[in-house]
């Protein structure tokens, strides 16, 4: 099952190295020899099946370390997981990382895990009992129902606190601070390669800055990972990237900036100034990283429109001041009369006020729960507003009432526009970016067409087509370089000894045909995706088996 031979390819090994044709050798599920066309018909090779490459790359798989397929991958009905993964194994992801933004599903304790289902109620694809309270728990439940690509996780800050105190926006105690400090310890011993903090959203928002610094110094110690989902990307975007890198500065921590974006005309100027920020720490000796989407458009719950103050208490308290109209009005004041300011974590303050940045022609619904949906799916919120007949805000209000507050959004205008993105050509070819998806398929509505062709359209559309960086360099960035990253030294390479994760592309036609209209259409041109040795999807077609890793930081 995992011995196998692809002969006749360009081998792009995933260093940034040029490519060069050679047969590739995998034995139980590791890559045996690489040598020159021809050369291992005999000998160990004799009766090992045979891939025909020929006219197609093969390169390392794809390494998404922004994934929020916590809750899909942990889904013990095989049939809708399957369906749920196809887009993102048939783009030639192999390995993905949860946990992200500070949103995931452990720990989790029972006074508070009506909150914390509440805030990942957008990412849920169906409602279950969870069998597992901590990271090594979470771990344990993917291995014992396997894995059809190897996961890792980070965990995430917003489960850490929530176990402490809830939604809450009270300041942590130091005895809570310490407690955090304690189970971020127990989640780096069982494996979470670090910790990420979603600072937009609740209890992230509530978050002081001088709180996370204790954190830091834990996964410092151990020489994990912090990652940000900054605190604003509009108006305290500078300073949102300062504050992370000051905790690198202070901590020694590594420090990797999630989804480096501009949000907003208005913000996309700064993009130049946070790259020559981040460079400038690095002069100085802070270990800084990042990701990027290619895409001008990102995916998120619709809660991220409100005022942090309404989400106190959680989703259900959020919906709960949506009824009630005095609540209401202050909400829609909020919305369309405060501008975020430095520091945004007091009483009343804001670090990102979306509908302020993009306008509510470029907030799209993605998905929405339950019976409510109304064929808003694919509508903008001024769309919205003129079927309904109300205010965007009020129209919002009520879809978000009605749903109970488990609706997605997708916010355009995200470093860039079509046919106007130089900030984000900008990221993408910074030779500090990893390239990710941040998106998912939760079988609702309209997912984010990452999730079915973000890396195919690095390769297609910005290599092939636009021709922004070469095709080696781009295929660094989606596996070498996130893999070095993570510390993960056999994967992410084509070397002998190094796990067979291996996607077989055609370099002429690969390409994403997923759009946000139609965001479930396969990839082009990829031929076939190998975990493990064990060939796991063929041109879009899952093949049944779960070979994946379940991967745990290494002490």
């Amino acid at each position: 099952m995992n011995d196998l031979i692809i002969h006749g390819g360009t081998v792009v090994d995933g260093t940034g190295a040029p490519g060069s044709a050679a047969d590739v050798l995998v034995l139980e599920g590791m890559v045996a020899s690489i040598q020159p066309p021809g050369t291992l018909r005999d000998g160990v090779a004799a009766g090992v099946p045979r891939i025909d490459a020929d006219g197609r790359v093969v390169c390392p798989g794809f390494i998404d370390l922004h994934s929020h397929g916590d809750l899909i991958l942990a889904l013990e009905d095989e049939e809708l997981r399957r369906r749920l993964i196809l887009g993102r194994v048939a783009q030639g992801i192999t390995t993905e990382i949860v946990g992200n933004c500070g949103l995931g599903p452990a720990p989790v304790v029972a006074a508070h895990e009506a909150a914390l289902r509440g805030v990942l109620a957008w990412m849920t694809p169906v409602d279950r009992p969870w069998p597992w309270r901590g990271i090594g728990e979470y771990l344990d439940h993917l291995e014992r129902i396997g894995v059809p690509i190897n996961v890792g996780t980070l965990v995430a800050h917003g489960a850490l606190r929530i176990a402490q105190e809830g939604l809450s926006r009270d300041l942590s105690s130091k005895i809570q601070v310490t407690a955090m400090r304690n189970a971020l310890d127990d989640a780096l011993s069982q494996g979470a390669f670090g910790m990420s903090v979603g600072l937009i959203y609740p209890p992230g928002s509530f978050t002081p800055s001088e709180d996370i610094e204790p954190l830091a110094e834990v996964l410092s110690g151990y020489g994990a990972l912090l990652t940000a989902h900054v605190r604003g990307s509009s108006e305290t975007l500078l300073d949102a990237v300062e504050e992370i890198l000051t905790w690198g500065r202070r901590t020694g921590v590594r420090i990797h900036h999630s989804h480096n974006e501009a949000v907003g005309p208005d913000h996309w100027a700064k993009i130049p100034l946070v790259l020559e920020r981040e460079e400038r720490a690095r002069r100085s000796g802070v270990r800084v990283t990042f990701d990027m989407f290619p895409y001008t458009a990102a995916a998120t719950t619709m809660a991220a429109i409100f005022p942090p103050w309404a989400l106190e208490g959680g989703l259900a308290a959020l919906v709960a001041r949506l009824r009630d109209p005095a609540a209401r009005a202050r909400i829609g004041a909020d919305v369309a009369g405060v501008t975020p300011s430095w520091p945004p974590w007091g009483e009343g303050g804001w670090a990102h006020n979306l509908v302020s940045a993009v306008g509510w022609e470029r907030i799209t619904i993605g998905t929405i729960g339950g019976d409510s949906s109304r064929g808003a799916e694919g509508l903008n919120l001024g769309s919205l507003a003129r079927r309904e007949g109300k205010a965007p805000f009020e129209a919002i209000a009520d879809l978000m009432v009605a749903a109970e507050g488990r609706v997605s959004q997708i916010i355009h205008g995200v470093s860039g526009e079509d046919g106007d993105d130089p900030g984000l050509v900008s990221l993408m070819v910074d030779q500090h970016a990893a390239i990710c998806t941040d998106a998912n398929d939760t079988g609702r509505g309209l997912p984010h067409p990452a999730a079915y062709g973000a890396f195919p359209r690095i390769l297609g559309h910005f290599v092939r087509e636009r021709q922004v960086m070469p095709l080696e360099e781009a295929i660094r960035k989606m596996t070498s370089y996130p893999a070095s990253i993570l510390g993960l030294a056999d994967r992410g390479v084509l070397r002998t000894a190094a796990a067979a994760d291996i996607v077989i592309f055609d370099p002429a036609t690969v390409g994403s045909a997923a759009t946000f209209q139609d965001p479930r259409r396969p990839a082009s041109g990829i031929d076939s995706v190998i975990v493990n040795g064990e060939v796991v999807c063929q041109r879009g077609r899952l093949q049944g088996g779960r070979p994946g890793v379940v991967l745990r930081r290494e002490k």
